[in-house]
């Protein structure tokens, strides 16, 4: 029997019998996973460990692309840190949302790893997958049956539309883990899935509360960002029938009340509410009371089912490709009259490469010191100085390149009133200053669909490593 099986005959007949541990190993696997306090993780012998891989939060280049945001070679030996330990102990290991944006290249990729780490180790296991990729066909008959909606304010989608992404992915709840986890597992590895999935799953097949598990769940996914210093440490979460306790696994950070109370906040537009697939977690009702100076205790989150299932879905499009030109100008003359400089310099450009051709590319303005993160208040003094990222989207590289390389040139020695030396007016903080950054990509999908009575978007396949 493997590690799913025997938690799952253990509990049998005799749910949530005993407090279930449970380790956040990292609040996202690739970018490193601190050594001394996962290590402390597993002295205190957990029932799972589980991990967070991917986000929406890194844009949609990893999706569109297909690419991992994080390096191979750290990713590789995150996958080896937390598969070693949980095969050293015989638990269950649950990565969610793989290679980062949790589509079929990022799957691939990360099985690929989890190969080459077993055969380097000798390990035998048994693994399963759950892909997340979703079939534009049934997308688009949820379309014409009016079931998607836009999230956000983004447009209605269309048949059209749905047809130029190029990974289209839908955010798996907990009852696609539990199919996996009945399997008799030690590893489950998803593509694109709620993060409270990861760890709320096996503890509900095992009788704890849903709305207790999933509160828990939504805090340790992100390991000890909860806790005061907020840190990516791996956390230990005790589980109870009736509340759980957090800990985090490095000394210096505590899990205090009002650190894990705030975390509430963290990607969530109401702090009340939790929403998932299946339903929703009320948190009103929810207490946090200081166990000790390191350890908060949590209860109180009530689940309410939802009255139909519905799936988040996620997919990305090409608009082209994306050169930049980086540069700093310092001369108060420039910097006052910024804004009219760089309109006047984009049509000097314009004129220049679509003499024989049409203008088919895009320039966006970054100023930062001005306006490069949030507008400046017109009583706001001016900055001393200001960094231009000059960005350019456009049909291929060539051509991005070609007008960024342009612009640069003509802005160094745009003349405006008030300059008193020709000999440049930008300064540039390396060379070349203009960077050729490949495809780019933008969210076409980012929509809730309605799913039908008995649907199963989700199948787990199972892989033996021997």
């Amino acid at each position: 029997m493997n590690a799913t099986g025997l938690l799952i005959k253990e509990f049998e007949g005799k749910k949530a019998y005993r407090p279930l541990r449970i380790l956040g190993a990292s609040g996202q696997l690739g970018y490193g996973i601190p050594t001394p306090a996962f290590e402390a993780g597993l002295a205190r012998t957990p029932d799972l460990i589980g991990c967070d891989m991917g986000s929406i939060d890194i844009g949609p280049y990893y999706l569109g692309s297909g690419q991992l945001a994080t390096a191979r070679q750290s990713t590789k030996r995150d996958l080896k840190k937390v598969l070693l330990g949980a095969r050293r102990l015989n638990i269950p290991l649950v990565i969610g949302t793989a290679g980062s944006a949790g589509a079929k290249p990022h799957l691939d990729t990360t099985i690929e790893l989890i190969r080459e780490i077993a055969t380097e180790n000798k390990l035998r296991f048994r693994l399963a997958i759950i892909p997340g990729d979703i079939s534009k066909d049934v997308v688009d008959q949820a379309i014409k049956d009016g079931r998607v909606v836009g999230i956000d304010g983004m447009p209605d989608l269309t048949s059209q539309e749905l047809s130029h992404t190029s990974n289209l992915v839908g955010q798996m709840g907990a009852t696609s883990f539990q199919e996996a986890l009945a399997l008799d597992i030690d590893v489950l590895i998803s593509g694109r899935a709620c993060d409270t999935a990861i760890f709320s799953a096996l503890p509900i097949m095992l009788g704890f509360p849903i709305g207790l598990s999933v509160h828990m769940a939504k805090i340790i996914e992100c390991a000890s960002l909860c806790c005061t210093p907020g840190g990516r440490d791996t956390i230990l979460a005790t589980l109870y029938a009736d509340h759980f306790i957090l800990e985090s696994m490095a000394p210096q950070r505590k899990a205090l009340p009002i650190s894990v109370a705030a975390h509430s906040l963290y990607e969530q537009n109401d702090p009340y509410t939790i929403i998932e697939p299946e339903g929703r977690v009320d948190l009103k009702h929810a207490t946090y009371t200081k166990v000790d100076d390191r350890s908060t205790k949590i209860s109180g989150a009530q689940w309410i089912a939802a009255p139909k299932h519905t799936i988040k879905m996620e997919g990305a499009r090409k608009v082209g490709a994306r050169a930049m030109l980086l540069c700093g100008a310092a001369d108060p003359h420039f910097i006052e009259q910024h804004k009219q400089i760089l309109a006047d310099v984009s049509v000097v450009v314009r004129d220049l490469v679509c003499e024989d051709g049409p203008e088919d590319y895009t320039l966006f303005w970054h100023v930062y010191g001005i306006d490069g993160v949030t507008d400046r208040q017109v009583d706001q003094p001016l900055p001393a100085e200001i960094c231009l990222l000059i960005e350019c989207i456009a049909p291929t590289i060539d051509r991005a390149s070609e007008v960024v390389k342009t612009m640069k040139q003509y802005l160094l020695h745009f003349g405006y009133a008030g300059r008193l030396s020709t000999g440049g007016n930008l300064a540039f903080p390396f060379t070349p200053p203009e960077i050729s950054l490949g495809e780019s990509y933008k969210f076409n999908v980012y929509h809730i669909m309605e799913t039908l009575d008995g649907e199963r978007l989700f199948t787990p396949e199972l892989i033996e490593f021997q």
